[in-house]
């Protein structure tokens, strides 16, 4: 499952994880909102209302997609966040982990809080 997401003229294509969170979103596409950053984080709420899984986590990696909980939002990791030490990437509390962006995710620095945007099933063979 491989989705795009749009805000402006930044495009990104990411691959989604064999899991139910990533089903569950994937369901639930398109969906198009307005973008809150927080550090080197965009997310957004979502039509999504999950607990957090059993394998949730506190620290995540360079480009990864993940779902908040507490607030049934979208995030898109490119750096860190003011909850880091160090270098480390760490969330407002645990995400569910379901994809990884392809490509350099630091082109999400372009996307701007209260930029609309949108995720879309990508196209067969895109």
């Amino acid at each position: 499952m491989r989705i795009t997401i749009t805000a402006g003229d930044v495009t990104v294509s990411a691959q989604l994880n064999d899991n139910s969170t990533a089903q569950a979103i994937w369901q639930a596409l398109p969906i198009s909102a307005r973008v809150n950053t927080w550090g080197d984080e965009i997310y957004f709420g979502i039509p999504v209302h999950l607990d957090e899984a059993e394998d949730a986590q506190e620290v995540v990696d360079l480009g990864d997609l993940a779902y908040w909980p507490p607030g049934h939002a979208f995030c898109a990791f490119f750096g860190r966040t003011p909850m880091s030490n160090g270098n480390e990437i760490r969330p407002a509390s645990a995400v569910n982990v379901f994809g990884r962006i392809e490509g350099d995710p630091r082109v999400l620095a372009k996307i701007k809080d209260g930029a609309s945007i949108t995720l879309a099933r990508a196209e067969q063979g895109a």
